[in-house]
């Protein structure tokens, strides 16, 4: 049996445990520790090939979860004898498989006996008409390493080190990391602004890189570059500070987004960009609570004048009617992690915005 020890943790791999023995213990299995990417990213068809490859025999990777049976732990935020590290869209297509939410591909083909026609059906399928196979599945041995550990740092470097060859987001190692940030902008991102108002996807963290882009903001009082070294740099500055600026800022960032859900529309489409909202953000952080009412009307005007002045450019480049400000707006645009792009734009907002609030008083 393979283990692996040092000073921080010990790896070691489960005695064989079917996939039924899994499914009895799901209820006692953490899907979702704060390390984790969001799940639910695999298609059907995705889910459906691994079910495929778990019929037909196929050797599967290798999944990892925290095992707290061994005794009690700090780590155990849920009270629960496991929680995944690695392998979480494995599991949930498993339990799928069982719970008859996905069915096997059009095209799947049982190696042992392809005569039997087993393409389109689901696990309660197979459990009526072909036991045997549906057996096959119950049956399949799952490898699982355990991992023990003290705190929570070698728990989050593993799940670093598992996903480096994957398609994580910057955001997603992010979550990751150690230090007190990381739950920080997990507690940022589950605000109802981020769930409710933005109209930017979100399943792949992009909700957590907003999050950690305003906090950067509101930690140095002002906006800063945003690019993914950065985000970085400042989650490792704060597990080296361990300051209590840090939940200051935490908590003036919720304050400017609870004045945000009240600007902005259910899924609004002004929200409908990542790369503007930390603007939108500084925006409404720095203008007078009397005139929040006038914001979003602004930003609607704003936007059906800057998609005027690209046709104007368009149609006719040396018009006099261009805009040069609007111009300078969307060539910043295009660089919206950089700090002169959040300065010109942020400066451009709040000059017509004033001019604007001005008229009106």
């Amino acid at each position: 049996m393979q283990t692996i020890t040092n000073k921080n943790f010990r790896v070691t791999q489960f005695e064989a445990k079917t996939l039924s023995w899994w499914r009895t213990r799901r209820k006692k299995i953490d899907m979702d520790p704060p390390y984790q990417r969001r799940g639910r990213l695999w298609s059907e068809t995705d889910k459906a090939y691994l079910i495929d490859s778990i019929l037909n025999g196929y050797d599967i990777p290798k999944l990892y979860v925290a095992d707290f049976t061994w005794g009690d732990s700090a780590l155990n935020m849920r009270k629960l004898a496991y929680a995944i590290i690695d392998g979480k869209q494995r599991f949930e297509a498993i339990f799928d498989f069982f719970d008859g939410v996905i069915v096997l591909n059009e095209d799947f083909v049982y190696l042992d006996n392809p005569s039997l026609k087993l393409a389109g059906l689901g696990y309660q399928d197979l459990l009526k008409n072909y036991p045997e196979v549906a057996e096959e599945f119950d049956n399949y041995n799952l490898t699982v390493m355990s991992v023990a550990a003290q705190n929570v740092k070698p728990i989050h470097e593993l799940f670093v080190r598992l996903n480096r060859s994957k398609s994580l987001t910057g955001a997603e190692i992010r979550n990751a990391m150690a230090g007190p940030a990381p739950g920080v902008i997990r507690q940022i991102a589950k605000h109802e602004l981020f769930i409710e108002n933005v109209k930017f996807p979100t399943k792949r963290g992009q909700d957590l890189n907003a999050a950690a882009k305003v906090l950067l903001f509101e930690y140095h009082d002002g906006p800063r570059e945003t690019k993914k070294k950065n985000l970085d740099e400042f989650v490792h500055e704060m597990e080296r500070k361990q300051t209590p600026r840090l939940e200051v800022a935490g908590r003036r960032v919720v304050d400017t987004l609870e004045k945000m859900t009240e600007i902005f529309l259910p899924k609004d489409r002004l929200l409908g960009s990542a790369g503007v909202f930390p603007v939108y953000f500084w925006i409404v952080r720095n203008e007078n609570e009397k005139d929040y009412h006038r914001i979003r009307e602004f930003l609607v005007n704003f936007e059906a004048d800057r998609r005027q002045n690209r046709q104007l450019i368009a149609q006719d480049p040396t018009s006099r009617k261009i805009d040069p400000e609007l111009t300078q707006y969307d060539r910043y645009n295009r660089s919206p992690d950089d700090p002169e792009s959040y300065r010109v734009r942020y400066d451009i907002l709040k000059k017509r915005f004033k001019q604007v609030t001005t008229r009106r008083s």
